[in-house]
């Protein structure tokens, strides 16, 4: 009852601490919102198509993961203010080789993206919950939750292989992912971030104003770096060099893959332009929609700014290459 107590407490001061937290946070916002507003003003004036498309690509990423930045925000600083550290305990087996496909079939509870999965897995290892088992919920729970299945659906009508098959390829990779952490992670590669503390008259309340300040300003940041990456990418690379590849059903795999990083494509709108791939195999379209929710910039930006450089490298590039072969492996069996 009084854990139901301390939950009762955070829903009420919820919407309080959000508007608080819009006060540290107005200044992502506006930057975004002055972004996509001045944005194609400043690309008219200059009456270059590429800065054009350099400032529509920017901005259709940057506001598409403002929204799940701020609910995973909201999530992780709800977990750190009102959830004892004894219910992780409780919910997860305490071996990592177990507690591992726990935490990446438990992504399925969290409708969001990968934007939200950033704070959220930094949240639950601050808890006390094992890296292993966090990380393979960072990776699964933008790319196995419902609304991404439904929209998978909707974009492949009458494939329920390909649904299955991005369920299955997902959830093996991000199970994966874990397991090698649990084995061959190091403590010194993963940083996680100390969140200022403050002495507030409200407990739990005050502790989630901070907490999400503090994340989605920090993480926002990276967010932008991400989506100017990715937009930049987009500009410069001609499209007639993308279909050279289209003739090899390997070598359309690999670069689907390898665009799934650089587009930065939300995962609930993924599987439509995967979909509109018609060109590409359905296993190189399956592997779009596998690597895309785990390795992006944008992702990889975020993971720099909560984990530090040395784990969002290795881990990211790991990731990559095992969510191409579980890609290729189950497409191979179901499509």
């Amino acid at each position: 009852m009084a854990d139901l107590r301390v939950v009762g407490d955070g829903l009420r001061v919820g919407v309080r601490a959000v508007v608080y937290a819009g006060v540290g946070g107005g200044a992502l916002l506006a930057i975004v919102t002055v972004g996509s507003v001045l944005g194609p003003m400043v690309a008219l004036e200059l009456y270059t198509p590429p800065v054009a498309a350099w400032w529509t690509v920017f901005t259709a990423i940057t506001v598409q993961g403002v929204p799940f930045l701020l609910l995973g925000t909201v999530v992780s600083a709800a977990i750190g203010a009102f959830v004892p550290q004894r219910v992780f305990k409780r919910l997860l087996p305490r071996s990592p080789a177990l507690a591992v496909p726990v935490a990446g079939a438990a992504g399925v509870v969290l409708p969001g993206c990968e934007c939200a999965s950033v704070p959220v897995a930094g949240s639950l290892m601050r808890r006390g919950v094992a890296p292993a088992a966090a990380l393979a919920f960072l990776l699964s729970a933008p790319a196995i939750n419902p609304v991404v299945l439904v929209a998978t659906s909707i974009a492949f009508p009458g494939q329920p292989e390909m649904v299955a098959g991005r369920f299955v390829a997902s959830l093996v990779t991000a199970v994966v992912m874990g397991w090698l952490w649990a084995r061959f992670g190091k403590e010194r590669w993963l940083r996680l971030p100390q969140r200022p503390r403050r002495d507030d008259a409200n407990g739990g309340a005050g502790a989630f104003v901070v907490g999400l300040q503090h994340d989605f300003l920090h993480a926002g940041g990276f967010l932008v770096v991400g989506a100017a990456a990715a937009a930049t990418f987009n500009s410069v690379v001609p499209r007639a060099a993308l279909d050279l590849f289209t003739d090899s059903p390997w070598l359309s795999v690999l670069l689907l893959a390898v665009l799934a990083v650089v587009l930065c494509v939300c995962s609930e709108a993924d599987a439509f332009v995967a979909a509109s791939l018609s060109g590409f195999s359905p296993t190189a379209r399956l592997a779009f929609m596998v690597v895309g929710p785990m390795v992006d910039l944008k992702l990889v930006a975020l993971q720099t700014g909560t984990f530090g450089r040395a784990f969002a490298l290795r881990f990211s590039s790991v990731t990559w290459v095992v969510a191409v072969v579980s890609s290729a492996v189950v497409g191979w069996w179901l499509l």
